[in-house]
């Protein structure tokens, strides 16, 4: 199981959970559109770790980024969010 830390808060991802959906639980606030990696809405930046994709997102992800609808952690990860920021400008 992977931990997510994040500025605020550390937490697991349920089993079959999305890191999208387990950010969504916490309280970030990711924008997001298609949810399959098409799009690239939910960008995020990532610190430290790793993910991978079942398969090759349509959207392009720069270096330090992730698409968090489509990642799988390759163990625990440390994300550049904020829920408060995020609770704001939402």
């Amino acid at each position: 199981m992977s931990h997510i830390i994040t500025h605020d808060l550390r937490f697991e991802l349920k089993p079959n959970e999305t890191l999208l959906e387990g950010l969504e639980r916490t309280g970030h606030a990711v924008e997001y559109q298609c949810r399959e990696g098409f799009c690239g809405a939910c960008r995020i930046p990532i610190l430290e770790g790793q993910v991978s994709y079942q398969s090759a997102p349509l959207a392009f992800i720069g270096a330090g980024e992730v698409l968090p609808c489509c990642a799988r952690p390759q163990g625990d990860l440390v994300l550049a969010l904020d829920t408060e920021k995020l609770k704001k400008r939402a």
